[in-house]
């Protein structure tokens, strides 16, 4: 009897660990976010508050998030349209470019990327959820790469991008480039010359600690209106190889598979990929936004929490 009574007991410890509690539940199903799409963009609300929109007007060279909010609702990202004299002028918002395909350089804007679908998953919920299909097209607007991607958008500003290339009418190789692939350019007082803390999931601090290292996340912290805000981007396992990042004082943050050879200054050989016509390629990180330190904001977990999103 004391043997079945034990059992039961440690039954009761392993589902009450396994099973989401009732006010985890709630506190899930509590927070939405909603997707209104108008006038060539996705404005993404979080309870009923900004946190990002989603820019596809045909006038512009690519497709990005912008501006991005803090849960305090502080702008993260600088400013589109920019300023006279600003450096950099293609990192805007949140964006999915690379440099070196085919010789193209998407990456700087050289050549474009066109918006061809938009397609709302999960209206409203947690997470939402919306797909685009965009042409990365050569010079006779024919698409050298055909991107889809799925964003999932949950409450706590947790973002999954499952991105898919697919080769146009001809091969397509990747070229060794440290200019890629998903990108943020923040505000000027989250910089690390200014205020900003950079930190990786191994321990290593700085931007010239972090840089071109792989990491299952980095985490970039800074100063914005006398709050602590960060952003942290996240790689994942399923990748075909994993990435490295660029990350810079300036202000420019990304995460990439496609340079090697660069992001190692030359330590390592060039890895190209190439794709013969109409092959495909899935590529999957992950963008949090957050208040606070990166100790506060409990990075580790969110990117276990992240995995499970995929």
């Amino acid at each position: 009897m004391k043997s079945i009574l034990t059992s039961l007991l440690v039954l009761t410890v392993l589902l009450i660990n396994i099973v989401p509690s009732k006010a985890d539940q709630e506190a899930k199903t509590d927070h939405q976010v909603e997707l209104k799409q108008s006038d060539n963009k996705v404005e993404v609300l979080v309870d009923g508050k900004p946190f990002t929109i989603f820019n596809y007007a045909p006038n512009q060279p690519k497709p990005y998030f912008s501006p991005v909010r803090s849960p305090e609702g502080i702008i993260m990202t600088r400013s589109v349209p920019m300023p006279k004299g600003a450096d950099h002028k293609h990192h805007k918002g949140i964006w999915i470019t690379v440099h070196k395909v085919n010789g193209h350089n998407f990456w700087g804007e050289g050549s474009l990327i066109k918006n061809k679908e938009v397609k709302i998953l999960v209206a409203k919920g947690n997470p939402a959820k919306f797909e685009v299909v965009n042409h990365w097209v050569d010079k006779d607007d024919k698409p050298v790469l055909i991107e889809k991607t799925k964003f999932s958008i949950d409450a706590n500003r947790l973002i999954a991008f499952e991105i898919n290339l697919t080769a146009g009418e001809n091969p397509v190789i990747f070229g060794d480039t440290k200019e890629g692939f998903l990108g943020f350019r923040m505000v000027a007082s989250m910089q690390e010359k200014e205020t900003g803390r950079v930190e990786n999931a191994e321990g290593l601090k700085g931007t010239g600690q972090c840089w071109g290292k792989y990491s299952k996340w980095i985490d970039y912290v800074g100063n914005v209106e006398g709050k602590v805000v960060g952003v942290t981007l996240m790689d994942n396992p399923t990748n075909f190889r994993p990435s490295r990042y660029h990350v810079r004082n300036y202000g420019l943050f990304s995460i990439s598979p496609f340079g090697e050879r660069k992001y190692t200054n030359g330590k390592e050989k060039a890895l190209l990929l190439e794709l013969n016509p109409s092959e495909s390629i899935q590529i999957k990180y992950g963008l949090y936004i957050h208040s606070g330190e990166t100790a506060q904001a409990k990075i580790p977990q969110v990117y276990e929490d992240y995995l499970k999103m995929n």
